[in-house]
């Protein structure tokens, strides 16, 4: 519960907003305490039915039958970029019937480890958002500069899945006026990791493991990790 003047229910739907398309958010259990995190807002959004959040790191199908049924459907997408993704505009111009599309809620880290251990999230088409949006999200450091909240790129993805370009708005609407308001009240805009190195204000220690270092580098070289 927000105090009255910096509420955000003004900026939320009347109504939930009427998809096809059904969520489902994979959400590391880290997530859960932030106290910016944009899934409540999207869930706000949406109706019930549509907008599924499951907490946790490991997803067995003896624990999670449901999700597992999901995962085998051939209608339901993954959104996790990389080399085996497809556009999702590509997806979404051949396909006509209503989908399931999961989407896993936490750093780009913790997405990767949920990604890669749990062998359901392999099994639905794997598909990515072009690289060509910049975040809204100013008052959390991301990675790179079109790295995304995972509000906007629910934002975005429902948009293509429902060819409506109003979603995107009405979802991102709360999220502007969260950033808002933080900024408002003394909260500092967060370029990302990328942009600080480029321009020399990454002010951290630089990390002295060889990976991480190596990935300090590519950023700073415009090559895509």
């Amino acid at each position: 519960i927000r105090p009255q003047k910096v509420c955000l229910c003004p900026f939320l739907p009347i109504h939930p907003l009427k998809v096809s398309t059904c969520l489902y958010i994979i959400q590391h259990p880290a997530e859960e305490s932030r106290v910016l995190r944009t899934v409540p807002l999207l869930a706000a959004c949406l109706p019930s039915d549509k907008c599924k959040i499951l907490v946790g790191r490991r997803f067995s199908e003896d624990r999670y039958p449901e999700l597992a049924t999901v995962c085998r459907n051939p209608n339901t997408l993954i959104l996790y970029p990389g080399a085996e993704a497809t556009d999702l505009e590509e997806v979404a111009v051949v396909s006509s019937s209503s989908s399931v599309m999961i989407i896993i809620d936490g750093t780009w880290s913790q997405a990767k480890d949920i990604f890669y251990k749990n062998s359901l999230f392999r099994l639905p088409r794997q598909v990515q958002l072009k690289p060509n949006i910049s975040s809204q999200y100013v008052i959390r450091t991301q990675p790179t500069n079109t790295c995304l909240s995972t509000l906007e790129c629910a934002a975005v993805a429902l948009t293509i899945m429902e060819k409506n370009k109003s979603i995107q708005e009405t979802i991102l609407r709360p999220l502007q006026a969260l950033c808002s308001f933080q900024l408002q009240h003394g909260a500092q805009i967060h370029h990302s990791k990328e942009h600080l190195l480029k321009n020399g204000l990454y002010n951290k220690p630089m990390p002295k493991n060889k990976r991480k270092l190596r990935r300090m580098e590519l950023l700073v070289n415009n090559v895509k990790i």
